[in-house]
């Protein structure tokens, strides 16, 4: 058998191994372990066992990734995000359907301290869920709400999937954060207007507003709960984006100033800190674990020539981009119903890459869409690990079926911004510009 031929046996036993219910990282490293043990011998597949996870863990950036993690989760359980979901309702209460665009505003505003779409959607769905259910809003309504609200938090940065983006396709993480905020922020505003469109033609999804639930001194007073966000957001992102310091340097100062505001809160006691040390402690070696392992298939496809075949298939069929576009689309979609969103996007990458950056397509754009279309993927059946998180906290209260059944609108209004980033790509380039 050919090199070629094996690198087409070793993915198709990988996704047979990822059927089978196989952990993605040890899927990918050890189908590329015996790849690369086939063409090259077992001495040169043990140095290259010795040498991958060392040189990729080793990687300064990535040193950012357990620190924006745990900026998230002590914010988390310090519930300096409360104060959000008061605002938003406070200021936002008057709509139709109030609570659940609240739910989205305070979910984009929770994206902006942590890079975790299921912090995101836990976060959000202890406070939103139970007050909307309370208000009688629909179930379905209720529960896919904040499910869906919880996928802006991979978009607004800090952003996980960004910034392992960035590592492996090597492009500035502060370009890539920057310019995942309109396609964040759009996505909040296209889930609040289809809230709206949805209550207004079907009322019984949510009670009317009362004409005089809050009035403006309220309104003004919830602002001051906001403080630790808006607090977090200054320190680490004005640091960022005004060259103070490095997007590691940044993921380091927001986890102290996490910790400093819970303290100033007497939110945080030892137990909180403990809970989400472990959590960022658990988190990070899953992440690492499936990012060696893509390491090593990167490695496994280069030296079995599949790359440079894949490239070369593209380019001799004239595919042009907006074909490679809807391949990853297509891709992305499926593995979705599968796989978690870093496990798919570090499963392809070493694929997608090389013919993304011959076929000159910005890959900062092309970061931005596939971390979009990976959010797509955290409420896509049967996997959606945003619906089994906002499942594991209303319990008994309604079947997983309606959760589900609850998001199916939002992934219409996530499609129609899919197509809007691809057909204006200045969405996702216009602000990284004006860091040039």
């Amino acid at each position: 058998m050919d090199d070629l031929s094996l690198c087409g046996v070793g993915l198709i036993a990988l996704l047979a191994l990822l059927a089978l219910r196989v952990p993605v990282g040890v899927a990918l490293g050890v189908v590329s372990l015996v790849g690369i043990w086939q063409i090259v011998g077992i001495k040169s597949a043990w140095g290259v066992l010795v040498a991958i996870p060392y040189d990729f863990v080793a990687h300064w950036t990535l040193s950012s990734v357990p620190m924006f993690l745990l900026m998230g989760f002590i914010c988390y359980h310090a519930d300096l995000t409360r104060g959000l979901f008061r605002l938003a309702r406070a200021w936002l209460s008057w709509m139709p359907g109030g609570l659940a665009v609240a739910s989205v505003g305070a979910a984009a505003g929770f994206s902006a301290v942590t890079g975790s779409s299921v912090a995101c959607a836990a976060a959000m769905g202890r406070i939103a869920v139970p007050e909307m259910l309370k208000a009688k809003y629909d179930k379905g309504l209720a529960a896919g709400t904040v499910a869906a609200a919880g996928t802006i938090g991979s978009m607004i940065p800090p952003s996980i999937i960004l910034l392992l983006y960035g590592i492996f396709a090597e492009v500035p993480i502060s370009k890539l954060f920057i310019a995942g905020v309109l396609p964040g922020l759009l996505t909040a505003a296209a889930y609040s207007l289809m809230i709206i469109a949805r209550v207004k033609v079907t009322p019984a999804l949510a009670p009317k507003p009362p004409k005089s639930e809050v009035d403006w001194r309220e309104r003004f007073a919830a602002i001051q709960d906001t403080w630790p966000v808006v607090a977090l957001i200054i320190g680490v992102f004005g640091g960022l984006f005004g060259g103070v310091f490095t997007p590691t340097e940044a993921g380091a100062m927001g986890a102290f100033m996490a910790f400093i505001i819970g303290f100033a809160k007497r939110s945080l006691d030892l137990n909180k800190i403990w809970l989400a040390c472990m959590e960022t402690l658990t988190s990070t070696a899953a992440i690492f674990v499936i990012a060696i392992g893509a390491n090593l298939l990167t490695r496994f496809l280069a030296l079995g020539g599949f790359t440079d075949f894949f490239s070369t298939f593209v380019v001799e069929h004239e595919i042009g981009p907006i074909t490679m576009i809807i391949g990853t689309m297509v891709v992305l979609f499926f593995l979705g119903c599968f796989l978690d969103p870093i496990g798919i996007m570090l499963l392809t990458l070493p694929v997608f890459l090389p013919v993304v950056d011959n076929l000159r397509i910005d890959l900062i754009w092309y970061g931005v869409l596939m971390t979009k279309l990976l959010e797509i993927a955290l409420i896509t059946p049967p996997v959606g690990l945003n619906v089994f998180v906002i499942k594991g906290i209303v319990g008994g209260l309604m079947r997983t079926e309606t959760i589900f059944k609850g998001i199916l609108w939002f992934l219409v209004a996530d499609i129609i911004v899919v197509a809007l980033m691809i057909a204006f790509p200045g969405i996702t380039l216009w602000l990284p510009g004006l860091l040039d």
